[in-house]
């Protein structure tokens, strides 16, 4: 097909198709935007029944106030500064009369530290989360307390919110003076999200582990789980389930939850705290700034994963930490203490029920082993020497006790830069099965880099793809990451297992986003991008079909932009700023002694001119940026002398400036001031395109230079150049993959138009014989659309095509992802 031939299509015909305006040529394949040729007898990979699963982080408050069903907050009165600067033991519960929560020798045990005294006569209230505890009409909910009162009372158990009572009060008689659970059940009398749970004593008594527990849960479990976000997971049919982190896993204290140790909060997630009876399981500072109660622990998570028929794949800390900590724990006993408790929770999840770990799932209601095949080691670790030795003493013990266990490793918390390089060489060399790669990038990110996997040696590790998002949650960010995915699916035979990233947002309590599933206390809703993963993960297909498609012309003019400065939890000075273009003429200069009237500022921070030196002085801000200069400037050079003055990171040098959403920048000590990289932001989603260790110097000058030659891009820091990168990687809107149903027979096309026009596209199915219709599921909405509670513009429409033939013609609609599953004869 010949370009121009591409050009005319695209801008008159294919528009015009769309919008039904013209009947179809009579030779509609000869002026086709694309075409796609399919190879059915061809040998591809095979594909794996886990290729694609789920994985789950307590982040956004995903556990607590979401898949966990315990509707009160702060059921232990185990919450304290240690998790949040804002929270006291009494978080969430009001007073009225006389209560304290103590810590002493008479609490319930000893992982259970608190408990609330309250005094005769006084009443306890407990708002839940969101707007408070939901109930629906009819439904039941079960009250359980731990309680003891030296003298006995009555305790009175209601349900009201601002228009009055919710439930028929039940009252529970406490006789006894030591801790004794006592239950009751009410059921609600009218439908509301604003409730409020209030506990009144008659005379004073000791109260912990107040709970409230809807009786509909996920398959009716006890201390179950959300009954709507668990069908919402199980909905995607995944083939896998990585838990429980994340960032929870290597970051904090890997000490355990003892008196040997101060009862240290911030901790690492161990497995040996969340198992047993959930008034005996450790409490935890979560690392996104809430509190975990552990109810939602390792049990739960094995449960899930088998009732939704998928691999369980926990992941264990390595001591090393990440997530901006970036510390490797030297310290033999308890780099072999955990390495025990890995073997020990193979034994959990596997051994018999008279074994000594199998014995403890067997107590908690589950005799049969949960059939854990994968273990993964660390998440994300910044220091990969320090990771990969303590890794391989995990794996090596592992190995020797139980050889069909997979252990996967993993290579930073980038998709490239010296952390990953250095990572991956060490896993190749030490011939690791699996290596988790994770990666957050912009749309256009994920459209240029549909091949990442072509090019893997297909002898070496396989991969996991363990986290990944495109930043945002509009059906755009859905449409790139389906371009992305046909390539992990083409490549399914090093890519074994991938997982978008992070599953849950409750939207009251969101520290990360984008996120695939949105809730409150009362609804729930899929993302765009959930509706993009459920349609690949219920149609993966057994093997890959080999097949080509012609792609779209890429017309890429010279990198464009102004220029600007900017900060990130620091305080920093410019000055002697200077802008040349290609032949030396002056574009702009500022030493600021007159002022900053040339520089527009455009992020958040403060910004003022101080001793000749351009100085943001908000410690805390983060993206500051100013930017000056033509948006239409290409071909210059930028040069800028930068200081650090205070604050976690160093200083943003940015180029190629269009608007607040779209810029290169040079970020020189960010995350903590352990890297350097440079960033490209794409419509407010950032990227790396270049990364290396590296930090600065508080009170030091830097002299930094950024030469922009066409889409070349060369790098200097106190005249030695740091490095240098190309951006002239089409983002290619036009994808497609086929798979194979050998079930049902059927080939499976899958293809993405990530474009405002209509995609006509010729589908050559090479001599396979086919029934003449095609059952299509099509996702199609505007760019920006996003689902909510109240609209779901986002949303799979199916249909049948009729025109299916050895070779036909299909019109993709305007920004779509579609999916034809064609019978075989």
């Amino acid at each position: 097909m010949s370009r121009t031939r591409w050009r005319l299509g695209l801008s008159a015909t294919a528009l015009l198709v769309a919008a039904g305006t013209v009947p179809s040529p009579a030779h509609a394949e000869d002026v086709t935007d694309y075409a796609i040729t399919v190879a059915p007898g061809a040998r591809g990979a095979t594909i794996d029944d886990t290729m694609y699963g789920v994985f789950f982080e307590d982040i956004n408050q995903a556990a607590d106030g979401g898949l966990y069903a315990e509707l009160v907050q702060n059921r232990s009165f185990e919450y304290s500064t240690a998790d949040n600067a804002s929270y006291t033991p009494l978080t969430s519960w009001t007073v009225d009369g006389t209560a304290r929560v103590v810590d002493d020798g008479g609490r319930l045990n000893e992982r259970n530290r608190s408990y609330l005294d309250l005094g005769a006569g006084s009443s306890v209230t407990n708002a839940g989360y969101n707007t408070g505890v939901p109930v629906e009409t009819g439904k039941k909910y079960d009250f359980s307390v731990w309680a003891r009162a030296d003298a006995g009372t009555t305790l009175t158990v209601s349900l009201q919110d601002s228009d009055g009572t919710l439930a028929t009060a039940r009252k529970v008689d406490v006789t006894k003076s030591g801790w004794t659970r006592y239950r009751a059940t009410l059921t609600a009398t009218r439908t509301s999200s604003d409730g409020r749970l209030t506990v009144a004593s008659s005379a004073a008594a000791a109260l912990d582990m107040v709970s409230l527990f809807p009786r509909d849960t996920y398959r009716g479990e006890p201390n179950g789980l959300r009954k709507d976000l668990a069908e919402r997971i199980a909905a995607l049919h995944p083939g896998f389930v990585r838990f429980p982190g994340g960032c929870l896993v290597n970051t904090g204290s890997m000490e355990d939850y003892s008196e040997a140790s101060g009862y240290q909060r911030k901790r690492s997630y161990q497995w040996k705290d969340t198992i047993g009876p959930v008034e005996t399981r450790a409490t935890n500072a979560n690392f996104w700034g809430y509190n975990q109660s552990y109810g939602l622990g390792y049990y739960e998570y094995f449960r899930l994963a088998e009732d939704i028929g998928a691999m369980p794949l926990p992941v264990v800390p390595a001591l090393v930490t990440g997530c901006g900590q970036n510390r490797a724990v030297v310290d033999e006993a308890l780099l072999k203490r955990h390495i025990q408790d890995t073997l020990d929770l193979i034994e959990f999840a596997n051994g018999p029920a008279n074994s000594t770990w199998g014995k403890v799932r067997a107590r908690m209601g589950h005799p049969e082993p949960f059939h854990l095949t994968h273990i993964e080691v660390g998440n994300e670790e910044n220091l990969p020497n320090e990771f990969f030795a303590r890794f391989k003493e995990f794996r090596a013990a592992v190995q020797a006790k139980h050889p069909d266990i997979q252990v996967i490793s993993n290579s930073g918390p980038d998709d490239s830069g010296t952390t990953f390089d250095t990572a991956w060489q060490l896993n190749r060399d030490a011939k690791v099965d699996m290596v988790d790669e994770h990666y957050y990038n912009s749309p256009q990110w994920f459209l240029q880099n549909n091949d990442r996997y072509d090019s893997y040696d297909r002898n070496g590790p396989k991969v996991f793809l363990g986290e990944y998002a495109s930043q945002g949650n509009t059906f755009k960010n859905g449409l790139t990451e389906a371009a992305f995915m046909t390539g992990l699916e083409r490549n399914a035979d090093v890519v074994k297992l991938a997982s978008y990233a992070p599953l849950f947002a409750n939207e009251d309590y969101v520290q990360w986003r984008p996120d695939l599933i949105w809730f409150n206390n009362h609804a729930s809703w899929n993302s765009a991008n959930y509706e993009v993963q459920k349609l690949f993960m219920n149609n993966v297909g057994d093997r890959v079909v080999p097949s080509t498609a012609t792609g779209t012309p890429s017309l890429l003019a010279p990198i464009t932009g102004a220029v600007g400065l900017s900060t990130w939890a620091t305080t920093a000075a410019y000055d002697d700023v200077r802008v040349t273009d290609a032949d030396g003429r002056e574009l702009l200069t500022d030493d600021f002694s007159s002022g900053a009237s040339k520089w527009t500022h455009t992020g958040g921070g403060s910004w003022s001119v101080q001793d000749g030196q351009y100085v943001q002085t908000d410690v805390n801000a983060e993206n500051t940026m100013v930017s000056a200069g033509d948006p239409s400037w290409h071909d210059y050079d930028l040069k800028v002398k930068a200081t650090k003055k205070a604050g976690k990171e160093g200083f943003l040098v940015a180029f190629g400036v269009k608007d607040t959403g779209n810029y290169y920048w040079w970020n020189i000590g960010g995350w903590n001031n352990t890297r350097t990289a440079v960033e490209q932001a794409v419509d407010g989603g950032k990227s790396t395109l270049i990364s290396t260790a590296g930090s600065v110097e508080t009170g030091r000058a830097y002299d930094v230079d950024v030469k922009v030659r066409g889409r070349q891009v060369t790098l200097y820091l106190d005249g030695q150049e740091w490095g240098s990168f190309r951006d002239d990687k089409p983002a290619e809107p036009f994808r497609q993959v086929v798979t194979e149903d050998r079930k049902t027979g059927e080939l499976i096309v899958k293809v993405v138009n990530a474009q405002d026009s209509a995609a006509r596209t010729a589908v050559d199915l090479g001599r396979a014989e086919v029934a003449s219709k095609a059952r299509v599921t099509t996702l199609a909405a505007a760019p920006d659309a996003v689902n909510s509670e109240t609209s779901t513009p986002v949303a799979p429409v199916r249909s049948t095509f009729g025109g299916v033939a050895g070779k036909f013609t299909y019109t993709f609609p305007a920004n779509s992802v579609t999916l034809l599953r064609i019978r075989q004869r």
